[in-house]
């Protein structure tokens, strides 16, 4: 595929190529927040209600909220992460792409396949580079994941606690998250590392088609590559976006790491593991099979093997 502007005013097509890369993970953020909201709401509850006795585990979890808020409940702070999904996701796997094509040419010099090891740095960067545009997305959606009593909420929506935050803090208070959202997402190291080793295994070993292997390896690398060794940093990144206590530093994050470890040791970093875990095979299976399709499709995914 030629690299060379087409004439009568058409883009080139590796301009192309990079441009889809980001329409492409439109459709991931999609795929991904319909499957996985559910999960992610009971995993917050969780992770946030430590030492408060409200939870019994997981399943009560999921009883309690129907019963008190019914379907309702376990889509409350939905709108964010759906506008926040699609524009992460388009930026995250937008960014993979477009790093994987300059690692290629300009790094590994290659036309063919990037080796592991672009691979892994592409997801790192991919994932720094999202952090920016997460890092206020998570923080509207886990404060309204933690309101339990309809009567008494104190934030309407996500813009409401966008506005509130940023009257009482700034930008500093949206950004409160930050640091641990960037810890967070070092561990792509593991995710895009997996993810590359099980799409070479399934094409070798496999007769399934492209989408097929998108889906499992997408299942598998982000449910056992990523979310078992990052689960610790996302339980710790909660915490600070839900309290008052923590400035969102690095002090605060080491302030947050000690305060779990005091309170309910190495347990407290594994608390709504289950539902994190249940929830990242389906919704990343889906977010990865969709990206990858319209990449695949659209004849982007020439231009980053």
């Amino acid at each position: 595929m030629s690299t060379t502007s087409k004439p009568n005013g058409y883009i080139s097509d590796e301009a192309y190529s990079r441009i889809m890369g980001f329409v492409s993970g439109m459709f991931s953020g999609i795929a991904k927040n319909a499957v996985g909201h559910p999960f992610d709401t009971v995993k917050v509850r969780l992770q946030t209600s430590q030492g408060t006795g409200r939870f019994k585990g997981p399943l009560d979890c999921v009883y309690q909220t129907f019963r008190q808020q019914g379907v309702r409940g376990f889509y409350l702070g939905f709108t964010p992460p759906l506008v926040g999904w699609i524009m992460m996701d388009s930026v995250m796997l937008g960014c993979l792409h477009n790093y994987r094509m300059l690692l290629r040419k300009y790094v590994y010099h290659q036309e063919d396949k990037l080796p592991l090891s672009g691979c892994i740095i592409s997801g790192v960067m991919a994932g720094w580079s999202v952090s920016f545009i997460a890092a206020p997305v998570e923080l509207a959606k886990a404060k309204l994941q933690v309101q339990y009593d309809a009567k008494t909420t104190k934030y309407k929506g996500p813009i409401d606690v966008i506005r509130k935050v940023y009257s009482a803090n700034g930008i500093r208070g949206l950004y409160k998250g930050l640091i641990s959202t960037l810890i967070f997402r070092t561990h792509f190291i593991y995710w895009w590392g997996s993810y590359e080793l099980l799409t070479r295994w399934f094409k070798k070993n496999t007769n399934l088609s492209d989408t097929a292997i998108n889906f499992w390896s997408g299942g598998f690398s982000a449910s056992f590559g990523f979310w078992t060794t990052a689960y610790p940093s996302d339980v710790v990144k909660q915490v600070i976006l839900c309290s008052d206590k923590y400035d969102g530093s690095f002090k605060s994050w080491r302030m947050a790491v000690s305060d779990i470890w005091r309170t309910r040791g190495i347990h407290g970093f594994f608390k709504g593991f289950v539902p994190s875990f249940l929830r990242s095979f389906p919704a990343n299976a889906a977010a990865l099979a969709a990206f990858e399709f319209v990449l695949r499709t659209s004849g982007a995914k020439a231009y980053a093997k």
